[in-house]
């Protein structure tokens, strides 16, 4: 079946159409260049990700990370005797795992057009959000209450020498206190990403219920 072309004149106009064939090769070709393909809809989205600069989130995760891992390691070793909370806990070890996971995928996902890799690093950071409230309950509880071994349980217990240097409670305190400004840190770098990145997954998804 061959072309065929109408013409038709509207007022001051005239209409050309033209009917192409199925069989005809012009036809895959404008069936082609009118469908957007999947990989530009994901790139496009993944560039609306982007604008939230994911790898200066990721440097932040992974830096705040490994000073958790690194003074958890330091405590524990220097607590060998009666732990504090933050450290009997672990709370240093898998927040700062947890981070270190969180801050990889982040910075993996400026060099990727992935809307996958977006949508792994919201559910990371989301565990990163719970992760940083729980946190900071334990460090503030630390600051509340005495140093472990310290504390007045019975009327006549007698302490140990080291109770009563009121240095070890404010280091102790200081620590802790830093702590949750590292959290508060993290915390929020986390929602700066889990709200660039779930726009981005929406958009996404509109975008492909629009095809």
């Amino acid at each position: 079946m061959a072309a065929t072309t109408t013409v038709t004149d509207s007022g001051s106009m005239r209409i050309i159409t033209e009917v192409i064939p199925a069989t005809d090769p012009r036809a895959a070709q404008l069936t082609s260049a009118s469908s957007p393909s999947t990989p530009a809809v994901s790139s496009f989205q993944v560039r609306g990700f982007r604008r939230a600069q994911p790898k200066a989130l990721g440097t932040i995760h992974i830096f705040t990370g490994i000073i958790h891992i690194c003074f958890g390691i330091i405590l524990t070793v220097s607590e060998h005797g009666t732990l504090s909370l933050p450290v009997a806990s672990g709370v240093l070890f898998w927040l700062g795992l947890l981070l270190l996971v969180s801050g990889s995928l982040l910075v993996e996902s400026e060099k990727r057009d992935n809307i996958l890799l977006v949508k792994i690093c919201c559910v990371v950071n989301i565990g990163v959000i719970l992760s940083t409230l729980v946190a900071t309950l334990v460090h503030t509880t630390a600051i509340a209450h005495d140093i472990p071994g310290c504390e007045n349980n019975m009327p006549y217990q007698l302490k140990a020498e080291w109770c009563f240097e009121a240095e070890n409670k404010m280091l102790s305190n200081g620590l802790d206190s830093m702590f949750v400004i590292f959290c508060l840190l993290e915390f929020c770098a986390a929602v700066v990403a889990l709200a660039f990145g779930y726009d981005a997954i929406k958009q996404h998804n509109y975008t492909r219920m629009a095809l």
